[in-house]
């Protein structure tokens, strides 16, 4: 699966982990994040990210930032993603089964590195169960 990741200046070292994670698991990652810890604004790296996932140039995105916040309502901007702010494996799973979160927004001041790993190994490993949670995700957009 191809996937692409974006990061602010908080989410470099997360970022890097994860990449060579997803390689490592076979997958292809397209890199729209920064690699400097110079403070840098969240949007430019974001955005590109939720363009890749809205066009379905790549499977599933990645999204880090200090808290996950900002990253997350960047994302969300675009109409058919579905980004999801996680802190737990467990909000993970959540989010995909229930949700079909084609992006996973983390908190790097928030989330260890390997929290940051495990979190991403449930993210790629849990799929949607679609029935009434697709009724649900067919109610998000707005007319």
């Amino acid at each position: 699966m191809q996937f692409s990741i974006g990061n602010d200046h908080a989410g470099v070292d997360y970022k890097e982990a994860i990449v060579s994670y997803l390689i490592s698991k076979g997958h292809e990652v397209l890199n729209h994040g920064t690699d400097s810890e110079d403070s840098v604004d969240y949007p430019d790296f974001i955005h590109p990210v939720a363009q890749d996932v809205s066009s379905k140039k790549s499977g599933l995105g990645i999204i880090i930032c200090g808290s996950g916040n900002g990253a997350s309502m960047t994302a969300n901007k675009y109409q058919d993603i579905r980004s999801a702010l996680c802190w737990s494996k467990e909000i993970v799973a959540l989010a995909r089964q229930h949700n079909n979160a084609n992006i996973l927004s983390l908190p790097a001041r928030f989330i260890s590195i390997p929290q940051a790993i495990a979190m991403v190994e449930v993210y790629i490993n849990t799929d949607f169960e679609g029935g009434r949670h697709q009724n649900r995700i067919d109610k998000i957009p707005c007319m």
